[in-house]
């Protein structure tokens, strides 16, 4: 009997080929979903910036999902590039990044986390997912305008 391999959070390796195809696969997804100048998904530029941390979850060597955390302000951080890999999708791969981007938004002492995501219907198991965890609509934020095709949400932390 083999004992399956365990999931990890780690941070991600912006030249791994696995990661690159992962990024590549969601940037694909939201320009099919969303009119270009809709799309705020960062590419790997824009994950590299000091003001960014990547992470990847992984099960042995393969990569399933990944997440980022960008600090807009001191007490403020925003949630971006939550993928989770299609085929691995159902699995809670979703929740476990997302725990992990608010338990180190609140180690960093942000006193909220924020969002923008889709609102057309492809992007409703993510707003779910969003809302379960207590994230609530909000206007824009940061460098955002008001954008039919977006849904700007944010989750006020304790302590």
């Amino acid at each position: 009997m083999t004992t399956p391999a365990s999931i990890t959070i780690e941070r991600g390796d912006l030249a791994d080929e696995r990661v690159l195809r992962l990024l590549r696969d969601h940037l694909d997804d939201m320009f099919a979903t969303s009119p270009p100048e809709s799309v705020h998904a960062l590419d790997v530029s824009g994950l590299e910036v000091p003001e960014v941390t990547f992470w990847t979850i992984a099960e042995g060597g393969d990569i399933l999902g990944c997440v980022a955390l960008k600090e807009l302000d001191p007490g403020h951080g925003e949630l971006k590039s939550m993928r989770t890999d299609a085929e691995s999708r159902g699995r809670g791969l979703g929740a476990r990044l997302l725990e992990h981007v608010l338990a180190e938004a609140a180690r960093r002492g942000y006193g909220r986390v924020s969002l923008e995501t889709g609102s057309q219907d492809f992007f409703r198991p993510a707003r779910t997912l969003y809302q379960r965890y207590g994230f609530r609509e909000c206007g824009p934020f940061g460098d955002y305008v008001l954008d039919p095709h977006s849904v700007f949400m944010t989750l006020e932390l304790e302590g």
